[in-house]
């Protein structure tokens, strides 16, 4: 749990990327996607889930800042 209180972008980072593999993976699983897509497709996921949280990290910069003036 204190983990989580230090580093709360990464913690973020790895629920909101896990959860939206695993709803990729169970919603695309009849699709009949070759090894290399199923790859790319969690690789892109992941690249999401990572551009995600570093846009909602963007507003607790401007909370610090306001804190410090």
């Amino acid at each position: 749990m204190k983990w989580i209180n230090n580093h709360p972008s990464i913690a973020a980072f790895i629920v909101l990327a896990t959860g939206m593999v695993v709803i990729i993976l169970y919603e695309a699983r009849d699709v009949g996607l070759e090894g290399s897509q199923w790859f790319w497709l969690v690789v892109i996921t992941v690249l999401v889930a990572a551009l995600c949280t570093w846009i909602i990290s963007w507003g607790d910069d401007e909370e610090d800042t306001a804190s410090e003036a």
